[in-house]
């Protein structure tokens, strides 16, 4: 069908949603312009004008929503209204003395100078020197704790481990008794001999110089020891010497006493005549006094004299070797 008059009752008369305003026209509501619209028809058709649109397109802002001669339109309304903060709202800046800047930037830590600051040299020093004192001290308690043990520990308590303890000096008295007397030995044949004793060097195993001993050779020899002691009380003599395979028996006479006798048995269990394998020892104990003391070994009547004296030498209180 070409373009043209297609008469009055062509489908561009009607608004196909204008039954949505069919009670706008119930009511007697005027078009809002000429070209019709919302229900209304609009200007009659013109023949061989086919019509081009149900509205009319205008410019952006030259539609008017509401209001008449002397009203805000709705935009201007808004713009009013959003243009300005409210007071409410106001920026910090505006009230007083809020003219400052609330974003203000954190000092950074500044690098420890050279100079100043606290000495950690010295607390590091001072606290190295407290560790050490204190492991000087647990060492020192444990040491002295393991040498004390079981009763001693209770009758002599450990001293606290910060006391230093001094170890007595050797001149105190203290030291000194405590300190073993060396008490004399010599050899027999150095001692003063006394009636038919002689010196003899034929039979070996004697420990005295150059192997020499003392022979009583009967009755009335004798071998006196003078010797020195640091004090009164109890001493044992001892006295190596050497039998023939068999038993003998000798006297001792102690500073002005009376002669006792001194066992010299064949403890060495050497053949009868031997006397190189008879070398043995025997003892006797003595009350000595402090100061010089004279003892006496000889052959006195009813002794079996048979027997001949290699050293002799002392021990204090009564002991068995």
């Amino acid at each position: 069908m070409a373009a043209g008059n297609n008469g009055a009752s062509t489908p561009e008369d009607d608004d196909p949603f204008g039954y949505l305003y069919a009670d706008g026209q119930a009511a007697g509501a005027q078009a809002p312009r000429q070209g019709g619209g919302y229900g209304y028809p609009g200007p009659a058709a013109q023949p061989g004008v086919p019509r081009r649109s149900y509205n009319q397109v205008r410019a952006v802002g030259e539609r008017q929503y509401g209001g008449g001669v002397g009203q805000v339109p709705p935009q201007a309304q808004y713009q009013q209204q959003y243009a300005q903060p409210s007071a409410q709202y106001a920026a910090p800046e505006t009230y007083p003395g809020g003219g400052g800047d609330r974003t203000r930037p954190v000092p950074q830590a500044q690098p420890p100078q050279r100079g100043g600051g606290p000495n950690t040299r010295g607390l590091l020093i001072g606290a190295i020197a407290v560790v050490l004192v204190v492991v000087i001290g647990i060492t020192v308690a444990v040491l002295t704790n393991g040498k004390g043990g079981g009763k001693g520990d209770q009758a002599n308590p450990t001293a606290p481990a910060s006391q230093v303890q001094q170890t007595p000096s050797p001149g105190a008295s203290q030291g000194e008794d405590q300190k073993p007397v060396e008490l004399p030995r010599q050899d027999a044949a150095t001692l003063q001999l006394g009636g038919p004793a002689a010196l003899g060097t034929d039979i070996k195993g004697a420990k005295g110089a150059d192997g020499a001993y003392v022979m009583f050779n009967g009755t009335g020899g004798s071998a006196s020891w003078t010797v020195d002691v640091p004090k009164d009380g109890q001493y044992t003599l001892f006295l190596s010497y050497s039998v023939p395979g068999k038993d003998a028996k000798a006297s001792l006479t102690i500073n002005d006493g009376q002669p006792r006798g001194i066992n010299m048995k064949n403890f060495a269990h050497a053949a009868e005549g031997d006397w190189e394998k008879g070398w043995t020892y025997t003892y006797s104990y003595a009350e000595l006094k402090k100061g010089t003391n004279t003892m006496k070994m000889s052959c006195e009547p009813g002794d079996q004299c048979e027997a001949y004296l290699d050293q002799v030498w002392l021990k204090e209180g009564q002991v068995k070797n």
